[in-house]
């Protein structure tokens, strides 16, 4: 079987991307390695995806986004990280608390030099 010359390939097909309620943002720290995002990787992040427990978010508490699976305790919102090194989140009275996105996908350079 040979392989053909060349494959066209929609990106925005083949990770869902949905105008305007996508974008792209470049993750930094290792805080998220556990669960395969990595520092450089690229975010697709879905503004438009109702955010469950579970999910990888982009999450804002007090106007400081973060990359953290979203949790819930006791009724309130919790980042945790994939890395154990990293403290949990809680989302405390007084704190201002959004989630600006879900991360459907990460994309890596491989072609960067270590």
């Amino acid at each position: 079987m040979n392989a053909p010359d060349h494959l066209e390939i929609s990106l925005d097909q083949l990770l869902n991307i949905r105008d305007p309620g996508t974008y792209l943002v470049m993750c930094e720290g290792d805080s998220m390695k556990g669960a395969g995002v990595f520092s450089g990787d690229l975010l697709v992040v879905d503004k438009g995806r109702d955010a469950v427990a579970g999910n990888i978010v982009i999450g804002v508490i007090n106007q400081e986004p973060a990359v953290k699976f979203l949790s819930y305790v006791h009724g309130r919102p919790v980042l945790r990280s994939a890395n154990s090194g990293y403290p949990d989140r809680h989302i405390l009275e007084g704190d201002t608390f959004e989630v600006w996105g879900v991360v459907t996908h990460s994309i890596r350079d491989h072609g960067q030099s270590a």
